[in-house]
């Protein structure tokens, strides 16, 4: 509990953050306000440090580069190991659970052991593990490292405590899975093949039990060599030679044969009877040629024999097409009977598995589905129908159908978001799956008690929305939008689309989401805006487009006597856009080589569309190219359905747009949003003669990195969607500054809705929607650059250079002649606040974050009633207030004087759509959280705390004085930062650019949590992280999949029980009676005893230089896990005396071994003793 006070006399000239001059625009609301009297602010902190916690919750999405697959049919859960280790384990939708190998390495292969809640992961570092999964949280019980030797397969019978391990060098080792020691029984391949044999048979590529006879185990080498070693006499039954190499090999559930897949694309069955050839060779898509020889084939990597009671027998296998068709995608081929059915597949195939009824090998198999693991997708073939439909995927194996762009997260949705959107989405669902129940439908799951609607959306790069349900750490689509619907596709011929390049020009850059409104906002890569309001009933519609000119160039300065009777804003009162009627200059002035100018990247449809319930496009804008120069990407948006404001900015500057009205009230760069009052105090330059000439300077902020202008109208989003691993850091291209700048004097943006670009200066107007789209043009008489801003979170991609950057304060110092003046709007938030220190009463306020540090505070003036409302223009203030922090402005947010958060006024959700009701009032409902309606002791004000990417600052609103000031790093950079509800209190939430994430008491600014999470090697967390309410954050970890975290000790505690079970105990199936007939006949495979072959008594003890047993840490890590709950010292304690006693144990392992060490001495000197006993002094 933390309680402070702070006396508001003179705070504006002694706080360390103290304010600079309102802009004076000659209005006196820019001088000092009277000191207020002195009164006490008295929050209550009720967050500790105790209150945070940092841990993983649950990854989403298909296992990004997977490599290996495995499925228990007792527990009826599925294993995928993956390229850098993680292993996820699936069961039932809720059951999903992911592992990590510490070392990194690749999961080779993956084996249950069948129902008994473990499974061994064999990695690329040849090494074992033993997981326990009988816990939440599945841990490590043991590792084996092999130093001599490389894993190449390995084979796990039923119920069998001993694993059979075949390595590069041709060696078959055992390994025990209780203690997970090597056995010194081993099968040297120069043993497995004849002496006369001249070439070594290659590594091991199967190992399997023979089902007819568990003591006979079958072996093959890559080179084509089989062998069926018996283990109890230790020699080889037979031996068969192939020429073509062996991938895989199947058995006939009676153990009388055999199927062998090749490398020529051939299949070989072999009979037991008569090894010395096979009993069939068949070619499954390979034809005879005209010349009478088989066409080449693709090699058959895997196949599967499965036998049916009531049908013929199925083989099924991935490869073998001829090498005749280039293009042809993957597929998997079902042999059933005479009847072959080739299933083409999206992706490569990585391993595929048929899932069978019983888990003995020696009884009929049955199978009913084949798992098909592919490079990107997962899919589950019904083989009980014939037409071998697929299940419907009940996980969200689809989050990178289209590569992710970007993500947002919103928990403590309103409740009845979710059923909604589940209703519109699932009448597009996709049919003709399969009827069946999924069958992986193992562990069990319940909906925990700490549960609230939660829902996560991601954009994409086709323009696609998906909108996904996660509460209790699940994930479910709701709904999917497709932005691109908007526009109309680009012809091949079109010289626009041709000369733009673009791959994925509807790509999204950012969402806003307004839950209880439901007012959608979509930022695309092509600099347009898109804005949707919800609906249930379908709709007939015209797109209405707005296009904005925002191109800021600043070689052609402005003179004062060109702009002395032209202020930015009014002297008095608000400022009012007003129409103009000015004469154009000719548009051929400014392009005499014909360069593209005032038009659009994308076009919009023009045409009346019946649009389905669900959301539905209100209004699109876009930027318009300037003299052949693309515009710049958007870099921050935010929309206020209560005022119907929507504000967006860029590198060049600021826009205001009524969609109601539907009509741009503010389009202004954001050097004139300051006034006579820069910060910085930018200085006037010489026009430069050539426009290709450029210099090195680098743009500070957000703004620091730019492309060039001649190039495609491409982001580096382009990382965060490639689907291959990129180690290397990824280098943007730097961009180059303008030699020549902006003066500080105010400039002014005309609008107009004439199509001729070329006006006179003039106040921007405000302009209702009409029959044609309204075309609004921004600073003619400037040029400059047209070059393209990355998204906002991807500007910090070189990271190296990125710190560089901020090697200097952004302080006074940096008003010199070598800073550009260029500036970005990093962030935009509309609320209810104070425009000027004089104002009593809060107003609605737009506050503008700046690339360079800057806050700037634009007084709004919206009529309240509703006719007035949709009739009357928004006029825009002066700008009242100008703060500055260190590094791009990245976040501002509001509490009242209680320390509580202040929401931001919303309209209650109306369709307007919807059959009109005389009853039912059509007016707009709107929700208001003025800072006053829970502080009357306080009297009128609010605290705003403002976040960049070096500190974070807390102002007192009206006074602008600067309570608290904290310096969160100086090493690094902040990448997101948001103020968060927690524990019904609020925090400030941080993650920076070295992996850290820490939280900051409000309003005091206390750190309470600093956790070295993740180091950040990859932009794609970077440009994805974000925080919500309740203790959670996400970002995208690979390009497939979505790690959610939580920062909340209370949702620590209670993550086991919101976890599914992986293990359920059920009663392993009884083997079928064999029969008295067959059991005599059919040899006497149930009395082979493995621990009487394997076993230190009969085979002795492995080498120990050949493999090194490193104890895992399952059950300590389980017992941790426990320790977090109320009986949490009880439990450390025992914690402390388990790993004492483990601690000990080791001890007594090494005291024995020194032991034993020193018998060995002892008698290896005895027996020298003895040797020389009765020899004399000369016979040494």
């Amino acid at each position: 509990m933390k309680k402070f006070r702070k006396v508001l006399d003179g705070l504006t000239t002694s706080s360390p953050g103290g304010t600079i001059g309102s802009p004076s625009c000659g209005s006196a609301a820019g001088t000092p306000t009277a000191v207020p009297t002195p009164k006490e602010i008295d929050v209550q902190e009720t967050l500790v440090s105790e209150n945070f916690q940092l841990c993983k919750t649950v990854r989403h999405g298909f296992p990004y580069q997977p490599t290996a697959l495995a499925f228990d049919p007792v527990q009826k859960i599925l294993a995928i190991g993956s390229r850098s280790g993680g292993v996820r384990i699936l069961g039932r939708p809720g059951v999903d659970c992911y592992c990590q190998h510490e070392s990194g390495a690749a999961v080779l292969q993956l084996q249950f052991l069948i129902n008994e809640g473990a499974l061994v992961t064999a990695c690329a570092d040849d090494t074992l593990h033993l997981w326990n999964l009988r816990q939440r949280r599945p841990a490590v019980l043991h590792s084996l490292k092999f130093n001599r030797e490389r894993i190449t397969f390995c084979h796990l019978p039923f119920q069998s405590k001993w694993l059979y391990v075949g390595t590069e060098r041709g060696n078959t080792h055992m390994v025990n899975i209780e203690s997970f020691i090597l056995s010194g029984y081993v099968i040297m391949w120069n043993k497995a093949i004849e002496l006369s044999t001249k070439t070594h048979p290659g590594p091991v590529v199967h190992l399997s039990d023979s089902p007819k006879d568990e003591g006979k185990l079958l072996i093959g080498f890559e080179g084509g060599t089989i062998v069926q070693w018996d283990l109890r006499a230790k020699k080889a039954d037979f031996r068969i030679y192939y020429d073509e190499a062996i991938h895989s090999v199947s058995w006939h559930h009676e153990g009388k044969q055999f199927m062998c897949s090749h490398s020529d694309g051939s299949l070989t069955l072999w009979n037991l009877r008569n090894t010395t050839k096979p009993f069939q060779v068949t070619f499954p898509h390979g034809k005879i040629q005209k010349d009478g020889r088989k066409e080449s084939c693709k090699p058959i990597l895997k196949v599967e024999y499965k036998t049916s009671r009531n049908s013929e027998p199925f083989v099924i296998f991935s490869g073998g097409l001829s090498y005749d068709k280039a293009g042809r995608r993957p597929t998997l081929t079902i042999m059933h009977g005479k009847a072959i059915t080739v299933l083409e597949m999206d992706h490569p195939i990585v391993e595929f598995m048929v899932l069978c009824d019983t888990p003995y090998n020696n009884e009929v198999q049955e199978p009913y589905a084949v798992v098909v693991l592919l490079e990107k997708d997962l899919i589950v073939v019904d083989l009980t129908q014939s037409n071998f439909p697929v299940f419907e995927n009940p996980y969200p194996m689809d989050i990178h159908e289209s590569p992710v762009t970007c993500t947002a997260y919103f928990a403590d949705c309103p409740p009845d978001i979710i059923p909604i959107l589940y209703s519109i989405g699932a009448k597009h669902k996709k049919t003709g799956y399969s009827h069946k129940e999924w069958p992986v439908g193992g562990g069990t799951w319940t909906l925990g008690s700490h549960t609230y609607p939660e829902i996560i959306i991601t954009g994409h790069a086709d323009g696609s929305i998906k909108f996904w349900d996660a509460s209790a750490f699940t994930l479910q689509m709701l709904y999917k939008l497709k932005t691109s619907k908007v526009f109309e596709k680009p012809k091949p011929g079109d010289g626009r689309a041709a000369e733009l390049g673009e791959e994925d020009p509807f790509a999204v850059q950012m969402v806003s989401w307004c839950p209880h409104s439901r007012i959608f906002c979509v930022v695309g890569i092509s600099a347009h805006i898109i804005l949707y309001r919800f609906s249930k009933y379908e709709a007939n519609t015209q797109i209405v487009s707005l296009e904005v000119r925002l191109q800021c160039e600043p070689e052609d300065i402005i003179t004062p006597s060109e702009n002395e009777n032209n202020p930015c804003f009014s002297e008095q009162g608000s400022y009012s856009p007003q129409p103009h009627h000015q004469h154009a200059v000719s548009p051929g002035s400014r392009t005499p080589d014909g360069a593209k100018d005032s038009i659009p990247c994308l076009k919009v449809r023009d045409k009346m569309v019946r649009v389905p319930p669900g959301y539905q496009s209100d209004l699109v804008i876009q930027l318009l190219w300037v003299d052949g120069e693309p515009p710049q990407q958007i870099t921050s948006l935010d929309i206020n359905s209560a005022y119907g404001l929507l504000a967006f900015g860029n590198c060049n500057g600021l826009a205001v747009v009524d969609y109601l009205q539907k009509t741009v009230i503010l389009c202004i760069s954001t050097l004139d949003l300051y006034g006579a009052t820069d910060p910085y105090q930018r200085l006037t330059r010489s026009p430069r003669r050539n426009r290709q000439s450029t210099s090195e300077h680098s743009m500070r902020g957000l703004s620091n990195f730019y492309s060039d202008s001649k190039k495609r109208i491409r982001t580096s989003y382009q990382s965060l969607t490639e689907l291959t691993d990129n180690q290397q850091s990824i280098d943007m291209e730097r961009s180059k500054s303008p030699t020549s700048e902006l003066c500080f004097q105010k400039v002014h943006y005309p609008t107009s809705l004439h199509n001729d670009p070329r006006i006179l200066p003039e106040p921007v107007a405000s302009l209702r929607a009409s029959h044609c789209s309204p075309v609004f043009y921004l600073l003619d008489n400037v040029k400059g650059p047209g070059r393209k801003l990355s998204l906002p979170t991807d500007l910090k991609t070189d990271l190296e250079s990125r710190e560089n950057s901020f090697s200097r304060s952004r302080s006074s110092s940096v008003s010199s002649i070598d800073r550009d003046t260029k500036e970005a709007i990093t962030t935009l938030q509309f609320g209810e606040s104070y425009g000027r220190k004089s104002d009593a009463l809060p107003t609605p306020c737009l506050w503008v974050g700046t690339s360079l540090g800057v806050v700037i505070l634009i007084p709004l003036s919206i009529p309240t009633d509703h006719e007035e409302r949709m009739e009357d223009p928004v006029t825009v203030g002066p700008s009242g207030a100008v703060q500055m922090l260190k590094g791009s402005v990245l976040h501002c947010g509001f509490l009242d004087y209680n320390g509580a958060l202040i929401q931001s006024p919303y309209e209650v959700w109306r369709d307007l759509n919807a059959l009109e009701d005389p009853d039912r009032q059509r007016r707009r409902k709107l929700v208001h959280f003025s800072p006053s309606s829970s502080q009357e002791t306080f009297g009128e004000g609010h605290l705003s705390v403002v976040c960049s990417e070096r500190q974070a600052k807390v102002f007192l609103m009206p006074s602008q004085s600067c309570l608290f000031v904290h310096n969160i790093t100086e090493s690094s950079f902040v990448l997101r930062a948001d103020v968060v509800s927690l524990c019904n209190s609020v925090c400030l939430a941080c993650f920076c650019a070295n992996g850290h994430v820490m939280t900051l008491s409000l309003p005091s600014l206390r750190p309470l949590m600093d956790v070295n999470y993740l180091p950040l090697t990859d932009m794609r967390i970077a440009r994805t992280f974000c925080f919500t309410n309740e203790g959670q954050a996400l970002y995208l970890s690979s390009p497939t999949e979505i790690q959610r975290i939580t920062y909340s000790q209370e949702m620590c505690d209670n993550l086991q029980e919101m976890l599914g079970e992986l293990f359920t105990p059920i009663e392993t199936p009884e083997a079928q009676n064999r029969g008295f007939l067959k059991g005599f006949f059919g040899g006497n495979a149930h009395t082979f005893d493995r621990e009487e072959l394997f076993g230190e008594a009969a085979a002795g003890k492995a080498s120990r230089s050949l493999a090194q047993h490193i104890p895992g840490q399952g059950g300590v890590e389980g017992m941790k896990v426990a320790a977090s709950g109320a009986v949490g010292e009880l439990a450390r304690a025992r914690i402390a005396l388990d790993e004492r006693g483990q601690r000990l144990g080791e001890l007594e392992e090494r005291t024995a071994l020194m032991m034993t060490s020193a018998d060995t001495f002892s008698k290896h000197a005895h027996e020298l003793m003895l040797k020389c006993k009765d020899k004399k002094w000369y016979q040494f």
